[in-house]
């Protein structure tokens, strides 16, 4: 896995804070374990499924669906950045049965009726999530892009928005406002997205 990000300051990284963002309505609870534990349960799934040295830093999560004929498992998730610029934790998403997991800045979203079944997102690293419940989506912002999540899987992702950096500004009903910083210009450039076709928005 990557050990240093552009950008990022990797020197005597610091943990960041787990998040746990429960916003949309989810039908699995789930538990972030310290570690892997001595005595795997009878489901263990790995994602990616050939992560070299997926045991270091992995995040280690306990879930269990909602659906009594789905037992719970244990989903091991590859760290991606150790860096505190960048998220870890769990996200409920417009899928209820879809839980998304993030270590490092890798997004992993996986069906829990059916774990073997995931995505991992492209945005590598994803360095801010937010719930966009109105428009029924969860978005990725990651260093150029915004990648947003729908019920159905993926639902767009957005141009290059900026040359290093995006700054959320604001999330409504229909539009999304960022700014994206422009090399040539050293400037921020104040940005507006369509939120259902993340189109740029001319004002």
């Amino acid at each position: 896995m990557d050990s240093s990000i552009q950008g990022l300051a990797v020197s005597a990284p610091t943990p960041a804070p787990v998040v746990i963002d429960l916003a949309f309505p989810h039908r699995w609870r789930a538990l972030i374990l310290p570690a892997r534990p001595a005595i795997l349960p009878a489901r263990h799934f790995v994602y990616p499924r050939h992560a070299e040295e997926v045991e270091r830093g992995a995040l280690e999560v306990l879930i269990w669906p909602e659906a009594e004929e789905s037992p719970q498992f244990l989903a091991t998730c590859a760290l991606g950045f150790r860096d505190p610029a960048v998220p870890t934790g769990l996200w409920s998403t417009p899928n209820p049965n879809e839980v998304c997991a993030i270590s490092g800045g890798y997004a992993y979203l996986i069906d829990t009726s059916a774990p073997e079944r995931f995505t991992m997102l492209p945005s590598r690293p994803v360095l801010q999530v937010f719930p966009a419940l109105s428009a029924g989506l969860l978005l990725f912002v990651g260093h150029r892009t915004i990648l947003a999540w729908g019920l159905g899987g993926q639902a767009w992702e957005s141009e290059i928005l900026s040359d290093e950096g995006l700054t959320i500004l604001s999330i409504g009903d229909s539009l999304l406002r960022c700014l994206g910083w422009e090399m040539r210009t050293d400037k921020e450039t104040p940005i507006t997205l369509d939120i259902l076709t993340g189109l740029r928005v001319v004002p």
